[in-house]
């Protein structure tokens, strides 16, 4: 190697042997080589920068240097660069030793110990950007999640408190093709107990409260109080004989008994997620294409995070303010059991991870970011923005969290938004079943639209 090539090398990244080496005792140093400000013990000498690293240079790339003035030169800050065999045998002189430079190996590995030691040192901290963010996400969810359910204007909810396979045997009066569907239904949830499908898993205090006036079709009415419902037993009687001479009439309108109720109840979701969205000025600025995509891809998803929030695990029950639900509805509703056997599974893992508020409220924003849904156009901003939120998540569980509590919570999380995923076509093919099966007013036409595959 030439004494040009040399010379011009660029100082080298300090390495590992050098962090251990250096010290700051508050104390002025001075390299014994140039006469340069030192940074510290390297190889075995107090130098600066500048010779420690060329004589790493000159030990691992032999040349043989020739002095033109007879090795008389006397090596300052201003002309080390002038004479590099006698400032090699400076630093010789003053006794750097070649044995001490590490192999490259060496150094790689000792650097990685070095970070590890200052992540475990310095916990990762959320940046401001960060902080903007969740913070803008939350306040959005705070506007658009009434756990209370204060604002949900409903049709009564219609539960026929016999056993299903009873429910069934009147409801096969009807169709032999819904009473294929139905009874298989029965058979998974009307005899389990390890998952308390039945329906005495809701309570009958809920029950009792709600009108059982099932087969009205008064959009948007209120529950009547129980004071209604005692003063007017008699109306309630007579109801409930209409109700079952329905049935054995074959009436359309109630075959799924807790359809409207939950219709309704998914209409209410769907609004308030679709508002939650609106609030957030990274949706507002993409393409309304990009928008419609983005929402009827992630709503499925988005109202199961909604509703784990409100999943008791001992009871398996969803308690959605003053009214509680549980597997059983979503039977009655018509869903089969392909689909609410891994949804029920879920909850309950879900559930399980104590996720707080603004964890699932990321998981949210994560689901609906997801730039390979169907329809979707600009791939790289949605694409950018996910990322953006998956890593906000994850260095919100290492700055927030405890160390028991969170490991491995963040590939759980990610493993709960992709076991979703897997459920979403299944949805949007039970919820088109069930329309052809009891058509008319029971969905909304929010609900067909989320669901249609249409652009």
């Amino acid at each position: 190697m030439s004494k040009e090539n040399l010379n011009d090398w660029p100082p080298s990244q300090t390495s590992a042997e050098e962090e251990e080496e250096e010290e700051d005792d508050g104390e002025p140093k001075v390299c014994q080589v140039c006469g340069d400000r030192a940074t510290g013990y390297h190889f075995n000498a107090m130098t600066c920068e500048g010779c420690k690293g060329f004589f790493r240079r000159a030990m691992k790339h032999p040349t043989k240097f020739c002095c033109p003035r007879q090795g008389v030169c006397v090596i300052t800050k201003n002309n080390r660069r002038q004479c590099q065999a006698c400032r090699l045998h400076k630093c010789q002189s003053i006794g750097m030793l070649k044995e001490l430079i590490m192999s490259k190996e060496a150094v790689e590995k000792r650097r990685s110990q070095i970070r590890r030691n200052r992540m475990v040192e310095e916990p990762p901290v959320l940046s401001p950007q960060q902080e903007a963010v969740i913070q803008e996400l939350f306040n959005a969810h705070e506007k658009t999640f009434d756990i209370t359910f204060s604002h949900f204007q409903f049709r009564p909810i219609d539960r026929d408190l016999n056993p299903m396979s009873v429910w069934n045997q009147t409801a096969s009066e009807q169709s032999v093709k819904q009473t294929r569907r139905m009874d298989n239904l029965s058979s998974s949830y009307s005899t389990s107990t390890s998952t308390s499908f039945s329906s005495s898993s809701c309570s009958l205090e809920d029950e009792e409260k709600e009108d059982r006036s099932g087969g009205k079709n008064t959009v948007f009415t209120t529950l009547p109080d129980v004071a209604d419902l005692t003063t007017n037993m008699e109306e309630k009687k007579e109801e409930e004989k209409e109700k079952k001479e329905d049935r054995s009439d074959g009436g359309k309108n109630t075959v799924f008994t807790t359809l409207p109720h939950i219709a309704d109840l998914t209409t209410y979701m769907i609004q308030n997620i679709i508002n939650f969205a609106k609030g957030l000025p990274s949706f507002r600025a993409l393409a309304i294409d990009d928008q419609i995509s983005l929402l009827k891809g992630a709503m499925f998803e988005m109202m199961q995070i909604r509703f784990n929030m409100m999943f008791n695990v001992k009871t398996g029950i969803w308690e959605c303010g003053p009214l509680t639900y549980c597997m059983d509805d979503a039977v009655r509703a018509g869903f089969q059991r392909h689909l609410l056997d891994p949804l029920m599974r879920f909850h309950y893992t879900l559930r399980n991870l104590q996720l707080q508020e603004v964890e699932y409220v990321l998981m949210q924003a994560i689901s609906l970011f997801s730039p390979d849904r169907p329809g979707v156009i600009n791939h790289g901003v949605i694409d950018s923005l996910q990322e953006k939120l998956a890593i906000a998540l994850k260095v919100h569980i290492d700055s927030k969290r405890a160390k028991p509590e969170k490991h491995l919570l963040y590939p759980k999380i990610l493993a709960c938004l992709t076991e979703m995923r897997t459920m979403n076509e299944e949805y949007t093919k039970q919820v088109l079943q069930i329309q052809d099966i009891q058509p008319g007013n029971s969905f909304d036409p929010l609900i067909l639209e989320v669901v249609s595959k249409d652009p």
